[in-house]
């Protein structure tokens, strides 16, 4: 860890003792946790204290915590042979159909969260700043483009993708799908292959939606891999 994280880290536990939820390192990056009620001041603070100065948002997303952790099977290396193994039984992330519902592994209120990416350019300084939503079936959070403007188009995204509402935000609509999309596709819920399909039909002269009919599957498995850049108590392969 660097002097620069260490002291970011706690110049954001004295700045706001009593605001933020918690801070972490990770990676030499610096994690904060907001609640929804003080998101507005820590982001205010962090933008105009001398001691922060994070000028800009460079970037904010959506993140669904229902199925954290659970894995359908998993792997450390990919198969020469190709990705052929599949799920083939039992309601799971990559073989939902439309109506299917997954058990959240979280707790309530944990689900779903806005990450915002904050950069200081006076100071080079970089900070994660995350905010969960109270209430799943209906996750809302304020918006930041009071404080930073640029989170407009990003908070749509996150609308749009997640269905995680912005309060107060002066535009608040689907930047990606189209007009009269089901669901949200970035949801752990929302299958992969979608709830319907569209086509060109030449004999009504416009385009249908039809169900799906492309069959569920898992084709790519998950492959976890440690960047060794991070790993500071093994040696470096390329001196050797």
């Amino acid at each position: 860890m660097s002097n620069s994280t260490q002291q970011l880290a706690d110049a954001l536990r004295a700045a706001f003792v009593d605001k933020l939820e918690a801070v972490t390192v990770a990676y030499d990056e610096v994690n904060a946790d907001v609640s929804a009620q003080n998101l507005i001041e820590v982001a205010t603070g962090l933008r105009d204290d001398d001691a922060f100065r994070f000028e800009q948002l460079v970037d904010l997303s959506g993140v669904d915590y229902s199925q954290y952790g659970r894995v359908e099977w998993q792997t450390e290396d990919a198969s020469r042979a190709g990705f052929c193994r599949g799920v083939e039984e039992g309601a799971t992330m990559g073989r939902l159909q439309f109506g299917d519902e997954l058990e959240s592994l979280v707790n309530q209120g944990r689900r779903f969260a806005a990450v915002s990416h904050l950069i200081s350019y006076s100071l080079n300084r970089r900070l994660r700043l995350r905010v969960f939503a109270a209430d799943d079936d209906f996750p809302i959070v304020p918006t930041l483009t009071g404080v930073w403007a640029s989170a407009d188009w990003y908070e749509r995204e996150a609308f749009d993708l997640f269905g995680i509402l912005f309060s107060d935000h002066p535009d608040l609509r689907r930047i990606l799908t189209d007009y009269g999309f089901v669901g949200h596709p970035f949801r752990k819920d929302f299958p992969l292959v979608g709830n319907v399909e569209m086509r060109y039909d030449p004999e009504r002269e416009r385009v249908v939606y039809e169900p799906v009919t492309i069959e569920p599957r898992v084709l790519v498995p998950r492959v976890k891999r440690e960047d060794h850049r991070y790993l500071a108590d093994e040696p470096d392969e390329a001196q050797n």
